[in-house]
């Protein structure tokens, strides 16, 4: 067998007076694809950094092959100290004679290289830190968090470039399906160290519960164990009036031991607070269309979205993603068609910048809004130390100021902020940045057991598959399609979903002048025309919603008659019954004629 490539022996370091890592340690072979996983603030950066060379440890061995090359994707890179992107791309090469690879780099990620570092986005610092960090194809990558504020094309065409790499991989993330898709060996940072799974991602989550279930069944057994033997130091010495020493240090070292457990960290302990029923109806959009500059963003939408529904919306970044949604929350008004919003709505917005963090705030401050130390959870007081305990925060941090906090710990203060309020529609706007994967378990269920309605921009294709119920693609030149079920059931739908990625990276590239393609995506999976009776049934739909609409409209007029209760309570109590009910067949047949419109134009191609 090859010796590795890279090997960590014994790693231990600590901050402060908190050991953070206590004999952690592992090796890299040649190829290897290794991920790194573990809870947000379990040392999981810290120790890829070791392994880098930016962190001496406290005690320890870092040993790497001689000649071995590696290269390290840092979370935050800075290019500041840089005139353009790809000035900080080749300063990375050092002497690699893989520059060749810079140019099909930039082109993939959508960059030109003329960019000036100090006026980028966060995500093109991250797309041109990645193309840093692979252009040399060093015989080790240590990956940071790649896919953080990258778009779905991005995600998989850097899944399909590492999977082809020779690079032995280790690999931090938080995205699912990218650590199924691209790990083969597990690496656990747990209470300060290191277990190893020899499979990949697919099988930690029931690997860790297993021994998680087997240490509780020990430290059980443990106790009793303890139990017994105290039980003898009271009664079974008295008989003999002697004391047998060694038995009595065995009780000792059992009780040390049992003492010195550290217990696996709790789940987060959080619950959605109901509002009233909203309408059946949330939101009605009929031939929408929305335009800047010149540049359509939505062109002729329609979409009805019920009471109950999760709705997903994905798309690569500058498509409209977050027009489309103010949109449909009627936060913004459309050049074209018309958006009706449902009654009784109470939205909950839970957005991926946490603009609404004050970086000043302590946490304490944060959840219970400047002052005070209780937290007002729907109707009910709770103690903000308690309520911090629940979204895994430990007393001492309650003077923290946010802005020490961490991309986790930052996404769990804007949920536990959010959760204080009674909501029927839940608007989360790239929630799973940053969470780790208890957190997005828990995020998941609260999606799954919510009693409203659901609307998720995110890039993350294992939640949005675990959650939502119907997906809104983006199409292209304003464009956007309704698909039935998760991310992966609308690539199935779709038949296209390597081609389309490669189309909307063309179509962002005006920056370096390439002619935009015309996408292919949205072609349908279906051909032919409609069928007579589909035909027939969508020409025919628009009069009886109009016949409703008129009944509707005649109801109303009279039940605003002040004195029509008083004069006739059986009539008025007959008419409210009888509008509740055409309202109902107006929203069916509504919905009806929506599907045979998107039958139609997918027929029509």
């Amino acid at each position: 067998m090859a010796p590795p490539l890279m090997t960590l022996s014994g790693i231990h370091l600590t901050f402060g007076s908190t050991p953070l890592l206590e004999g952690c340690e592992f090796s890299v072979g040649a190829r290897e694809r290794l991920c790194l996983v573990g809870r947000n603030g379990s040392g999981k950066s810290t120790l890829l950094k070791v392994a880098a060379g930016l962190v001496e440890p406290d005690d320890g061995e870092r040993f790497i092959k001689p000649g071995v090359t590696w290269r390290y994707l840092p979370q935050d890179p800075d290019l500041t100290a840089f005139d353009t992107v790809e000035d900080y791309i080749l300063d990375g090469m050092q002497g690699a004679d893989q520059a060749y690879r810079v140019p099909y780099l930039l082109e993939e990620l959508g960059l030109t290289g003329r960019e000036d570092p100090k006026t980028i986005s966060g995500g093109e610092a991250r797309r041109a830190a990645l193309a840093r960090t692979l252009a040399p194809e060093p015989d080790v990558l240590l990956l940071d968090e790649p896919t953080n504020h990258l778009d779905l094309p991005v995600i998989e065409w850097l899944e399909g470039e590492l999977a082809s790499m020779s690079s032995a991989l280790v690999l931090i993330s938080h995205d699912r399906r990218f650590l199924e898709t691209l790990s083969r060996r597990t690496l656990w940072m747990d209470r300060g160290q290191t277990r190893n799974l020899d499979k990949g991602f697919g099988a930690f989550e029931d690997w860790r519960d297993a021994l998680i279930e087997q240490e509780e069944l020990d430290q059980h057994k443990l106790g009793r164990q303890i139990v017994r033997e105290q039980h003898w130091v009271v009664h079974g010495v008295s008989g003999r009036r002697k004391r047998n020493v060694k038995r009595l240090k065995d009780l000792a070292t059992l009780r040390a031991q049992h003492k010195s457990h550290k217990s696996v960290q709790g789940g987060v302990n959080a619950t959605v607070v109901d509002a009233n029923k909203s309408g059946k109806t949330v939101a009605k959009l009929k031939h929408v269309s929305k335009s800047f500059d010149g540049r359509k963003i939505v062109d002729d939408f329609s979409m009805l979205i019920g009471r109950g529904e999760c709705i997903g919306i994905v798309g690569p970044n500058g498509s409209g993603k977050t027009t489309l949604l103010k949109l449909i929350m009627g936060s913004l008004e459309a050049d074209a068609g018309s958006i009706e919003l449902g009654v009784n709505l109470e939205p909950l917005i839970i957005d991926q910048k946490r603009e609404s963090l004050n970086p000043d705030w302590t946490l304490s401050e944060a959840l219970t809004d400047g002052g005070g130390d209780s937290v007002i959870v729907g109707d009910q007081s709770v103690h903000v130390i308690r309520y911090m305990k629940d979204f895994l925060f430990i007393p001492e941090q309650a003077r923290t100021p946010v802005h020490i906090l961490s991309g986790g710990e930052r996404g769990r203060l804007q949920l536990a902020r959010g959760l204080r309020l009674p909501s029927n529609l839940l608007v989360l706007d790239e929630p799973t940045n940053d969470l780790d994967l208890e957190t997005l378990d828990l995020l998941q269920e609260l999606v799954a057991d919510y009693k409203g309605t659901v609307i998720v921009v995110s890039h993350d294709r294992d939640f949005l598959d675990r959650t939502v119920t119907r997906t809104i693609g983006y199409e292209g030149d304003g464009r956007w399609q309704v698909y039935a079920g998760g991310y992966t059931d609308m690539v199935n739908q779709r038949g296209e979903g390597v081609r389309a990625r490669k189309i909307d990276k063309q179509a962002g590239k005006s920056k370096s002048g390439s002619t935009p393609q015309k996408s292919t995506s949205s072609e349908p999976t279906t051909s032919g025309k409609l069928s007579y009776k589909h035909k027939f049934r969508l020409e025919s739909l628009p009069k009886e919603m109009a016949a409703l609409e008129a009944k509707i409209k005649t109801l109303e007029t009279a039940m605003a008659d002040p004195d029509y209760f008083t004069r006739d309570p059986d009539g008025f109590m007959a008419s409210s019954e009888r509008l509740a009910e055409t309202n109902d067949a107006l929203e069916a047949l509504e919905m009806e004629w929506l599907e045979l419109e998107e039958m139609k134009a997918a027929a029509e191609g």
